[in-house]
């Protein structure tokens, strides 16, 4: 079975408070985008002993191959049913420390594709839970639909919001930006209007009040992201912002942006919609 996992923006992402077990509450609107890995899953011959052998193609993925979250997955799946083995062949074509969900979509995909290949009868809410157990944004992935996520990014409701008149360039410099290293320079607040709210608004109107509050502890520390947006809007975006906690920047566009590759060399590029 093949599945192809699509890439993530975030419109908007405020963090408003921090929880009690570590974590933090965040508000955002989650965008799919069609930047796609692929997922090639095969039954292994020989006995049921729930291994999952994983090999990586494309952009390359540091670390041990069985803390992939595509790993994880099929293992928390394979301690409630009896699966077989499987070997599974990752492309990877979603930029990597990039916040745009590449990790978490094909965990999420790789959920899918279990539940349809060996019909274990999950609905849509049975896998999100299962999802978000492993990530906190690889519940989206399970129906990825423009989306506002609440708490850890888990609890989703479908937004109207439509993208697909226009196009998006994403810019990805060779930063790679920690997680961890963004919250803690965030100072928690709840904003004065919710990014559900602008989205839904016209989206001339989203460059004056759409944030992403990881940006005010990013860009210090990695220039380049603000120099990257700034020419973006240069160039003629409409709407510019970082996706997520970084590196990976999107602006938005009525034409289709031109020499992307040559305005940003050595960057990742990629034009989407």
């Amino acid at each position: 079975m093949i599945v192809n996992p699509c890439a993530k923006i975030n419109l908007g992402l405020n963090v408003v408070r921090k929880r009690e077990d570590g974590y933090h509450d965040l508000e955002t609107v989650f965008y799919p985008v069609n930047i796609l890995d692929t997922i090639d899953i095969n039954v292994s011959k020989g006995k049921q002993e729930h291994n999952c052998e994983l090999s990586i193609k494309g952009i390359e993925i540091e670390g041990d191959m069985q803390q992939n979250l595509v790993v994880k997955a099929y293992k928390m799946l394979a301690e409630r049913y009896a699966l077989p083995d499987v070997h599974v062949e990752l492309t990877k074509a979603i930029p990597t420390q990039a916040g745009m969900g590449g990790g978490s979509s094909d965990c999420a995909y790789m959920i899918r594709a279990l539940n349809d290949l060996f019909s274990l009868d999950m609905n849509i809410h049975e896998m999100q839970l299962l999802a978000a157990k492993l990530g906190a944004d690889c519940a989206f992935f399970i129906n990825p639909v423009p989306s506002y996520a609440e708490g850890i990014g888990e609890r989703l409701a479908p937004i109207d919001v439509d993208l697909s008149n226009y196009h998006l360039a994403i810019v990805k410099p060779p930063v790679p930006v920690s997680t961890k290293e963004a919250f803690s320079k965030v100072t928690p607040i709840q904003p004065e209007k919710c990014c559900k709210d602008i989205v839904l608004q016209p989206i001339d109107t989203w460059k004056d009040e759409l944030v992403n509050d990881f940006e005010q502890s990013v860009i210090p520390l990695h220039p380049e992201i603000g120099e990257i947006k700034d020419k973006l809007y240069d160039m003629g975006a409409i709407y510019a912002a970082m996706s997520g906690s970084g590196s990976a920047l999107f602006g938005i566009f009525k034409d289709k942006p031109e020499n992307l590759d040559n305005i940003f060399k050595g960057y990742y590029t990629a034009i989407a919609k």
